[in-house]
């Protein structure tokens, strides 16, 4: 039986992650950075596409499993009938080469552990050949190198195409494996201990916990979730992947499967609010400095995504030797959607860059000149249509969304004018440029028969972005315009409680067959909503709801199925736990948080 979604945990280094199954398998991982080609991509094929099981002998799902408090490090554990042992996981931060440390653990009575390593490089296509040297076994193919070890040493051998070991642990006894790559045209990278980097992970991840700021109800899943976006950051850029995975699909069986190894603007702002509000102000920075380079350049050649180190090319391909996880094919690598005009990301940037000047940020000299190009250009294409924030690819429209966001980017260019004139720029201009969108948007975008805004000029359709109108500022939270829009959302938009981006019903608006789930940070956003139009209690219900549909260690994927009560997209995904973080700051942050 195929794992499911929520069967993976996340380890990771700050530049890449693995996912590990509840059976102990490590079914995916990218080296050495997050959208580099897998080394094991059993995910989205088979075992013959590469993973590594450490488990009991015979032993199937775990018995038990959990990160240890405020940390990235995985515990897993069996109780057989010989007695029980444990399997830590995790990938300390690096020096210079990336390792995977797998510790087994006996902790009762005497277990034979069994470890099976089918390393296969570019995404599962590449069988390395596998040689023994001083201890190690080596797995070289082309650029990359591997190379494993264990410590004490045990017997290991090949077999299938996979490097086996079988060993024996008792109650106290250890034994560690530790798989470390490289580029295989350097020499092999010094060894780590480790037993000593367990430590220092442990102990890095608490300190950085610590930081947190929010004391209010759910902190756990607060933590759980700042550290996961912790772990989705490239720390060498500062960049945010939007998750770390490709082509896990929206729909079971569908085609609806993208890369998402790549950092969105869209999520600028309400991570670095997530960030800010958290008390992670090194983390927020490191964010703003990352989007001040991949923007940088002429504004028309803004992008609604960037690579990890603000790369501009991501071209999209498939991979026909994989066959996608649960059968949903095709399996892709990049992503098309970075060529399409959003016009949103212009108000999400300035929005960003706004929110760091108040927060108090270090300056940079280069970001209000940035911003007075930004919106020099803005001005002359606001009136075209555009794929909007979910990258439709059925053709551009007038999405009221994208105008939306047309506001909120001269709405922070006056606003930062006003507080601080010596910057200079076109005031009267960018006034008169935000009340004429507000104006259209009003005209335009809004249905006076249904009371509520609509996805795009002339649509009946409604769109979950709709519920960031009172949160940008565009309209105040008691406007019966606003509430009218939530309660059409509320009716039309949701399945069992929860809220899906548009109807795929009838002919799709994202040129798209098939469906998806409900989306996980729509449903934040309408819990969000519902408590700004003073419906608090109905908001705390839903939250505390979505905190409940996490995984049994506290992730969330982009969208959920309440149907058959599955998770749904790629994993664990960062805007979902932006969502969470951002709610619960609004629902509990003002009374309960340091």
């Amino acid at each position: 039986m195929h794992p499911r979604i929520e069967d993976y945990a996340l380890i990771g280094d700050q530049q890449t992650a693995a996912l590990v199954s509840t059976d102990g398998s490590v079914d995916w991982l990218c080296l050495p950075r997050f959208d580099s080609a897998a080394c094991f991509a059993r995910l989205l094929g088979d075992e013959d596409n590469g993973h590594w099981r450490i488990a009991p002998v015979g032993a199937g799902r775990c018995t038990r499993r959990a990160y240890r408090p405020d940390t990235l490090v995985l515990d897993t554990e069996w109780e057989t009938d010989d007695g029980a042992v444990r399997v830590t996981d995790f990938m300390p931060q690096r020096d210079r080469a990336p390792d995977l440390v797998r510790v087994v653990e006996g902790l009762r009575g005497e277990v034979t552990v069994h470890s099976v390593l089918r390393l296969r490089f570019d995404y599962g296509s590449v069988v390395p050949w596998v040689r023994r040297t001083d201890g190690h076994r080596v797995a070289v193919a082309g650029p990359d190198s591997a190379w494993l070890r264990s410590e004490p040493e045990v017997r290991s051998w090949g077999q299938d195409f996979g490097t086996h070991a079988e060993f024996t642990v008792a109650e106290g006894e250890k034994v560690a494996f530790v798989l470390t790559w490289h580029p295989s045209h350097e020499p092999r990278p010094p060894l780590i201990d480790p037993y000593e980097s367990l430590e220092h992970s442990v102990e890095d991840w608490r300190a950085w916990a610590a930081h947190c700021r929010y004391d209010g109800p759910h902190r756990d899943a607060v933590v759980r979730s700042l550290i996961t976006l912790k772990a989705l950051t490239y720390r060498p850029t500062g960049g945010i992947v939007a998750a770390a995975t490709t082509s896990l699909p929206e729909e079971p069986g569908g085609v609806r499967n993208w890369d998402y190894r790549f950092c969105w603007l869209r999520d600028s702002t309400l991570t670095l609010g997530a960030l800010l509000s958290a008390g992670y102000l090194e983390e927020a920075e490191a964010w703003r400095d990352w989007l001040l380079r991949a923007v940088a350049g002429n504004p028309a050649d803004l992008q609604i995504m960037y690579g990890l180190a603000g790369e501009r090319r991501l071209p999209e391909s498939e991979l026909p030797w994989l066959s996608g996880f649960a059968g949903a094919t095709p399996v892709r690598i990049g992503n098309d959607a970075v060529n399409q005009l959003q016009l949103d990301v212009y108000g999400e940037v300035m929005d960003s860059l706004s929110l760091a000047r108040l927060a108090g940020m270090h300056p940079r000299p280069q970001v209000w000149e940035l911003q007075c190009a930004l919106m020099d250009f803005l001005t002359t294409v606001w009136r075209q249509p555009d794929e909007g924030l979910w990258e439709v690819r059925g053709g551009r429209r007038q999405f009221v969304h994208s105008k939306v966001m047309t506001w909120v980017a001269a709405d922070r260019a006056v606003r930062t004018l006003e507080a601080h004139p010596e910057l200079g720029g076109d005031l009267d201009g960018w006034r008169a440029l935000r009340e004429e969108v507000h104006r259209e948007v009003c005209e335009k975008g809004y249905d006076p028969e249904r009371g509520t805004f609509t996805q795009s000029y002339g649509s009946a359709e409604l769109d979950a972005a709709l519920l960031l109108l009172p949160r940008v500022g565009f309209l105040p939270a008691d406007d019966p315009r606003v509430v009218g829009t939530v309660d059409a959302i509320g009716k039309e938009l949701t399945r069992d409680g929860l809220v899906r981006r548009y109807s795929t019903e009838g002919p799709p608006v994202d040129g798209l067959p098939g469906g998806e789930g409900t989306f996980l940070v729509c449903s934040f956003w309408y819990a969000d909503a519902l408590h700004a139009t003073g419906r608090t209690d109905e908001a705390r219900r839903l939250f505390e709801r979505l905190v409940g549909l996490a995984n049994d260690v506290g992730l969330l994927a982009e969208e959920y199925d309440p149907v058959a009560g599955r998770q749904l997209g790629n994993f664990p995904q960062a805007f979902s736990h932006i969502g969470l973080v951002n709610t619960a700051l609004a629902l509990f942050g003002q009374d309960e948080a340091g």
